[in-house]
């Protein structure tokens, strides 16, 4: 990352904190593993494949709490601008609305301004990430049986983020010089999901027309 979006990319503006991969961990190690590949210029697709030998889901972890990150840090850069009278509902442009549901208070789909929606999303994920029954970080513990489709909704919600960023605050990036940094954020989420079958399709739907992906993806 040049001195320039480090700049933007700051930690002060991270919308929750980072989560570390704790050394001498498998999932650190693997962390590293990518983050050299990513460096060296490897194409997208061939850096998401799963390496020879590695546990998938130690790599579906890895990559879930990494996005997670990273995602969050694109959305700390805009969320001063992402205010409950600039964006009353969470959505990706008129024809996509995107409603909040959980198990405690909102138990059926509930139509929430963007920056609500963020806060409950990223509570949501730090509380998966962070338990240790779903994303265990000492050797021998086994996955739980639901972790593919605890990472599938992680994943979905997460693309949310982007499609309400590219679709309402994009501006923004462009502004601060950031958007071939997020369009490489995006390219390599989107090809990790689908290389991993982690997202349904029709999801990727709203962000068809900026000609990131192809439509065959």
């Amino acid at each position: 990352m040049s001195i320039a979006l480090k700049q933007v990319f700051n930690k002060d503006k991270t919308f929750r904190p980072k989560r570390k991969f704790e050394p001498g961990t498998q999932r650190f190690e693997l962390h590293k593993k990518a983050q050299v590949s990513l460096s060296s210029g490897v194409d997208l697709r061939a850096a998401v494949a799963l390496p020879h030998g590695e546990d998938l889901n130690d790599w579906v972890a890895m990559h879930v709490v990494d996005f997670f990150n990273r995602i969050n840090l694109i959305y700390g850069t805009v969320c001063e601008f992402c205010t409950e009278k600039s964006c009353p509902v969470m959505s990706g442009g008129p024809r996509y609305e995107y409603r909040w549901q959980d198990d405690h208070k909102y138990k059926k789909p509930t139509a929430l301004p963007a920056p609500k929606y963020m806060n409950l999303l990223m509570d949501w994920i730090e509380v998966q990430i962070n338990n240790e029954d779903i994303f265990p970080t000492s050797m021998g513990i086994p996955f739980p049986k639901n972790f593919t489709q605890i990472c599938k909704k992680i994943i979905c919600r997460l693309f949310r983020v982007f499609v309400h960023v590219y679709i309402h605050h994009f501006d923004r990036m462009i502004l601060m010089g950031a958007e071939a940094h997020v369009n490489t954020c995006y390219k390599h989420f989107y090809y990790f999901s689908t290389e991993l079958n982690l997202i349904d399709r029709k999801e990727l739907e709203p962000l068809r027309p900026t000609g990131l992906v192809s439509s065959r993806g």
